[in-house]
This record gives C-alpha cells, sequence and structure tokens, in this order.
C-alpha cells in the first residue's frame, strides 16, 4: 500500500498541518520524520484549535497511530508538555510510537543554541534557540544523547560527562557562562524515561509491516524546502532534510513506497527569520497579507515577513521533492486585492533567470519579474467546487498551475476543517 508525503514548497508555515489534518481521515499512520519543537503546525477542528511543535499533526485523528521516527531530535520536555496539554482537552495520545533511535535535546544543546546565536551579531541566522541545530551537530560528530540511551544509565551517563567535560569549556571560557552540571542533565533525561517506555519502538520496522499489511502511512514533514539544510537558502536554513528524500532516511522505508508527493504552497509567499527573499513586501500589501493572513509564527510569535507568490521556488520544490500534487493555502487572504501580482522570473545583474540561480549570491540579489493578474472583491470562504470560485480566482490558480510545475488538487479558504475546494483526490494512486 502508498505511503504519502506532505512536505511545504516554500520557507515553512505554508498550512502542512492543515493538508495533513484533510488526509488523517484516509490514513493509518502519520509520521515526523525531520526537525524538532523548532516549528508549528496550527490545526483547527470545529471550535477548537490546536497548535502542534513537536507531535505529528496526525495525533489529533482518533484511530491514527502518530509516529516520531529516527530523523527527529527530541526535546523531552516540550513532548510531556505537549501530550499532557492535548490529554487535558479530551485526545487520546495513547497510540503515539517514539523511535529508539531518535536524538535528544539536552539543556547544554539549548544553552548553547542561544549564546552561540547572540555571539553572532549581525550574522545571524535566525535559529529558534531551541537546541535544534546543536543536537543534529552532535548527531554528525556521533556524540549525540539517543532516546535508548536513557535506559541504559551506565551509557546515558558516559555520553552526557563526555559532552559537557568539551562543552563547558566553551561556555566558560569562550562565552564566559557557567559550566552545566552533567548531573543535573542526567537526572532530567531519566525523570522521563517511565514515560517514554510504552511509545518506544524500532519504528522503522513498525512502519514497514504497516505497508506490508495494506496500511496507508502518511509523511509530515517539518519545515520546508527552502529551509531544507542540503536544498534550501543556506545558511539560512534549518538542521535537517525537509525534503521528500529526507523521509526515506529520517524514518527507514524504502523509496518505492512513496506513491504521492503532496507539496504545501501559500497563495502568496512568507518567510520567518533572516535570509533572502526576492518577493518580500514592505508596503501596504504587505502589512495587508501579514494582517488578514494571521502571518506570526506557531512556535516562535515572530511575525513572518510576507511576499507575493514565487513561481520559480514553486518550479524547484516540484522538482526537488517530486511533487505530485500541490495544494495552496489561505486564498481567501488576497481577496480584496484589485491587483495580484506573481513572480514568474528573477532579473539578475540584467539577465533573465526562470530557475533558481547556481549561487546564494545570486538569490540574494535577484530581482522579481512580475506578472499581474486581476484580484476579485467576493467572500470565497463558502466555495467548496472550482467553479464556486469567482472566474478571477479561477484565472490565478489555473496560471499558477501552469507555471509551478505540478497539478493543484487541493485549494484552502478559510482556516475552518471543512473550508477547501478539491480538485483532485489527494489518495488516489498516481
Amino acid at each position: 500500500m502508498p505511503a504519502l508525503l506532505v512536505s511545504g514548497a516554500q520557507w515553512g508555515d505554508e498550512g502542512k498541518g492543515r493538508a495533513t489534518d484533510l488526509l488523517g481521515s484516509k490514513v493509518d499512520y502519520v509520521v515526523k520524520f525531520n526537525g524538532g519543537n523548532n516549528a508549528g503546525h496550527t490545526v483547527v477542528v470545529g471550535n477548537e484549535k490546536y497548535a502542534l511543535h513537536l507531535l505529528p499533526s496526525g495525533i489529533l485523528t482518533p484511530g491514527v497511530v502518530p509516529v516520531i521516527s529516527n530523523g527527529v531530535v527530541i526535546d523531552l520536555g516540550v513532548l510531556k508538555q505537549e501530550l499532557d496539554g492535548l490529554s487535558s482537552r479530551g485526545v487520546d495520545v495513547s497510540k503515539l510510537k517514539v523511535s529508539a533511535n531518535a536524538h535528544v535535546i539536552t539543556a547544554y544543546h539549548r544553552t548553547l543554541d542561544k549564546v552561540t546565536e547572540r555571539f553572532l551579531g549581525k550574522r545571524q541566522i535566525g535559529t529558534t534557540g531551541r537546541g535544534i541545530g546543536p543536537a543534529y551537530a552532535d548527531k554528525i560528530n556521533r556524540v549525540g544523547v539517543r532516546i535508548q540511551d536513557i535506559f541504559d544509565e551506565s551509557i546515558l551517563r558516559q555520553k552526557v560527562e563526555a559532552a559537557l567535560e568539551f562543552k563547558n569549556q566553551v561556555l566558560v571560557k569562550i562565552y564566559n557562562r557557567r559550566a552545566i552540571d552533567p548531573e543535573e542533565v542526567i537526572a532530567d533525561l531519566l525523570s522521563y524515561r517511565e514515560m517514554l517506555e510504552p511509545m518506544v519502538c524500532d519504528t522503522s520496522l513498525l512502519l514497514h509491516e504497516a505497508l506490508a499489511d495494506g496500511k496507508t502511512v502518511l509523511y509530515e514533514a517539518g519545515q520546508a524546502t527552502m529551509l531544507d539544510i542540503d536544498h534550501g537558502t543556506y545558511p539560512f536554513v534549518t538542521s535537517s532534510n525537509a525534503t521528500s528524500g529526507g523521509a526515506i532516511t529520517g524514518s527507514g522505508i524504502a523509496p518505492q513506497h512513496l506513491t504521492r508527493i503532496i507539496s504545501v504552497i501559500k497563495a502568496y509567499t512568507t518567510r520567518v527569520g533572516a535570509g533572502p527573499f526576492p518577493t518580500e513586501l514592505f508596503d501596504a500589501n504587505g502589512e495587508h497579507l501579514a494582517k488578514v493572513g494571521h502571518e506570526y509564527g506557531t512556535t516562535t510569535g515572530r511575525p513572518r515577513r510576507c511576499g507575493w507568490y514565487d513561481a520559480p521556488i514553486a518550479r524547484y520544490a516540484a522538482r526537488v521533492n517530486g511533487v505530485t500534487d500541490f495544494v495552496l493555502t489561505k486564498l481567501d487572504v488576497l481577496s480584496g486585492l484589485p491587483k495580484i501580482p506573481v513572480c514568474v522570473a528573477y532579473e539578475i545583474n540584467g539577465v533573465r533567470h526562470d530557475e533558481m540561480p547556481v549561487n546564494q549570491s545570486d538569490f540574494h540579489h535577484a530581482k522579481p519579474i512580475y506578472e499581474e493578474f486581476d484580484g476579485w472583491t467576493e467572500d470565497i470562504s463558502g466555495a467548496r467546487t472550482f467553479e464556486e470560485l469567482p472566474q478571477n480566482a479561477q484565472r490565478y490558480i489555473l496560471a499558477l498551475e501552469q507555471m509551478s510545475g505540478a497539478r493543484i488538487s487541493a485549494i484552502g479558504v478559510g482556516p475552518e476543517r471543512e473550508q477547501v475546494v478539491v480538485r483532485h483526490p489527494l489518495t488516489d494512486e498516481v
């Protein structure tokens, strides 16, 4: 049976949780395979709004098994807080499974993340300070703490003491901060053993057996294509692979299982933190998008930078991920605008570029080449079919589809769960 993937096509905050929730009733497992609690999904169910930071969005759908696989870095305090919060609101969290191979974010990762970012000054990356990068760095350096280590106190102690022997030197001698007591870190991590025990398993085997048994598995990417450590706007990126390839290494399934790759893209573009953003707006239109779109980060609360739709980025995401379907979100935010520009190419040093430039410096200096479309004034929040949308909205969608490299199969026309126009079923075989 198929494995489906939901990824972000821009710089995050596209509404991936919404797309995952849309598919949730049709799948059996929902898997988070990368990142940590440095990004969030907001899902609206009826009158209830849920902000998820570490947990897969599928945890809100009865009957679905939510999985945190090996590619994720886990802040155990955040995990407990989210589970307790959902339980208090009547959500069943007992089915959650966590990979024994997933790495743990410790207190020293969070501390190093914050002091290092401050030390960079004007060269700051825009990290959330939640220890994600340092935890991945330890993973690559082969000195990380994994979930399974919490069940072997001797190994846990060896790893934490070895890590802090060096890191405390950095904190004290370079950053003028106090040393971290390894005993405090060890005691904190061990305190989560009882919580973790019923959740921890070999999630790669779990998912392999689920697919073999005819179950449908949905992979939910954290962050987005333009924040991917390899394919994003480096160095202004996250520390993991947020593209479809990351689902393979981040969960231990084989590539042939992915039969549908769904990428979520806003009807305009947003970005949080530093880094190049060719279509960024600094005028009343940008204020309109931010205000009407409620563009503030789910996890950080930071205001998002806003700009027009960027077709070269959409084509890039389609190519890198192998996108079969786009889900276009927040079309309703554009209602009332007389003209809606779309970036169709870039001008760099007098030369037109129809695709993403090869190097970062060129992209940083790229100037958008726009094509304008007529807007609409009608309220589209009640539309449920493509034909119910205003003619100008239909033209806008069809133009985006033609220039973006994959079909637009669903369109968000409001924040509620049911406010979606579905043009093509997302769970059909490709």
